[in-house]
C-alpha cells in the first residue's frame, strides 16, 4: 500500500476569550486542505493536523481537550500513541487559550512552529522560518473578529513565501457557541477555497461576503428606510421586476412584500427588518453597488 499524501502546509490555531471563539486558518499546495487539517469545537478548542497528517488527531485531540486536558498534555498523548509521530505536525489550543505545537524530526524542511498568547503557528516545506514568524506577528497586530485576524495572519505567511511548492487551497474555520446561521450549532465561519491560483486572497473575498450576508450592525447603526430611501428602493425593485407600483416613497405593504422577496433572493434577510423599515448600512451599500442602474 502506498503512503498517504503528505499535507505540506502552514496553519494557525487560536482562541479569542472576549469573543468566545476558537479557530483554524490553513493554506497549502494541496487540494482542498480544509477537508483535512482544521478541527474545532466551541468551549473545547481547536486542532490543526498536517504534514503526513494523522487525521485522528482532529477528533481524538478535541476529545482529550473536552476532558479538560491542557493543550500540551493532549498533544503529548496524541504523539506518544502514534508510531509515525516524527512525520507529523500539529497545533492545538484549548478552552483556556493555552496553545502548543509539535513538529516531528522527519518533517520536510523548512518545518517548525511557535506559540504565542492564545495561538500556535506551524508549517512545513516552507520558504523559511520567516513564514511562521510573519504569521505570528500579523496575528498579534491584526484587528477585528478572530476570523479577520486569522486571515490576516494567513495572508502574511503566504506573502512571506508560504508553502515553497506554491499555492492551491486555503480554509478558515471559526466556532463559537450558537455561532451558526440560526444559532443551531457552533460553526460560525467555515470557508474553503479548494483549488485556486491565489487561494488566501480568494479566502479573504469569501470572508467579506460572510460578513455581508451574516454579519449584524449594532442597533444604533441601522438605517431607517425613510421616504427618500423607500423611493430609491422602489425604483430599484421596479427595475428588477419585484415591484409594480410607482416610486412614491411610501413603505406600503406592497413595497414591503417586494423588498422581502428581493432580500430573500439575494440572501440579505439577516441584514434587514422589513416590518420595521430598517436596513444595515453594509447591505444598503452592497445593494447600491451590485444593482446600480
Amino acid at each position: 500500500m502506498s503512503a498517504p499524501p503528505a499535507i505540506h502546509t502552514f496553519s494557525i490555531v487560536a482562541h479569542d476569550p472576549g469573543e468566545g471563539s476558537w479557530g483554524v486558518a490553513v493554506a497549502s499546495k494541496f487540494l482542498a486542505v480544509g477537508a483535512v487539517v482544521p478541527y474545532a469545537r466551541a468551549g473545547v478548542g481547536a486542532v490543526a493536523t498536517q504534514s503526513l497528517a494523522n487525521l485522528s488527531y482532529g477528533a481524538d485531540g478535541l476529545a482529550l481537550l473536552a476532558q479538560g486536558l491542557p493543550a500540551a498534555e493532549a498533544l503529548a498523548r496524541l504523539t506518544a500513541a502514534d508510531e509515525g509521530r516524527e512525520h507529523r505536525q500539529a497545533g492545538l489550543v484549548d478552552a483556556q487559550g493555552r496553545a502548543t505545537t509539535f513538529t516531528g524530526a522527519s518533517c520536510m524542511p523548512w518545518a517548525g512552529g511557535l506559540t504565542g498568547d492564545g495561538f500556535a503557528v506551524q508549517g512545513n516545506i516552507l520558504a523559511g522560518e520567516g513564514v511562521v514568524r510573519a504569521i505570528a506577528t500579523a496575528y498579534e497586530h491584526a484587528t477585528g473578529e478572530l476570523a479577520d485576524r486569522l486571515h490576516a495572519a494567513l495572508l502574511a505567511g503566504d506573502r512571506a513565501g508560504g508553502d515553497r511548492r506554491g499555492r492551491q487551497s486555503a480554509a478558515l474555520l471559526v466556532v463559537k457557541p450558537g455561532g451558526s446561521y440560526g444559532g443551531y450549532n457552533d460553526r460560525y465561519v467555515d470557508l474553503r477555497v479548494d483549488d485556486h491560483p491565489d487561494p488566501v486572497v480568494e479566502l479573504g473575498n469569501l470572508l467579506q461576503l460572510h460578513h455581508l450576508f451574516f454579519g449584524a450592525s449594532r442597533p444604533e447603526e441601522r438605517l431607517t428606510i425613510d421616504h427618500a430611501l423607500a423611493a430609491e428602493l422602489q425604483a430599484l425593485l421596479a427595475r428588477l421586476g419585484y415591484y409594480q407600483g410607482e416610486p412614491d416613497g411610501a413603505w406600503s405593504a406592497a413595497t414591503q412584500a417586494a423588498f422581502a422577496a428581493f432580500t430573500g433572493t439575494e440572501n440579505l434577510e439577516e441584514r434587514v427588518d422589513v416590518a420595521k423599515g430598517l436596513i444595515d448600512p453594509p447591505a444598503l451599500e452592497y445593494i447600491r453597488r451590485r444593482f446600480a442602474a
